[in-house]
């Protein structure tokens, strides 16, 4: 279940609120640089290669289990933050 969290702490520079989410990659196309995840219990958000945390090559495996941010996009919903669970 989503939590809702407040600006603050770590995330001072996000000037609006954010969702914790957990869902599970839909499809990522690393040479593009982006895909969609299924959040649990809710929409798609669409995710960019830029919001993957992790060293080295910055890529999502289909069918992986990701915990992230969801933030308003000049286009939607969009993840920030995304680590692999």
């Amino acid at each position: 279940m989503p939590v809702r969290r407040s600006p603050g702490l770590w995330y001072a520079a996000q000037s609006e609120d954010c969702t914790v989410a957990q869902g599970t990659v839909k499809w990522f196309n690393a040479e593009k640089g982006y895909g969609f995840i299924a959040v649990d219990g809710g929409q798609d958000v669409f995710v960019h290669f830029s919001a993957i945390e992790m060293d080295g090559y910055k890529a999502l495996d289909d069918g992986q289990r990701v915990e992230f941010e969801i933030a308003q996009g000049q286009k939607g919903p969009q993840a920030e933050h995304v680590r692999v669970v």
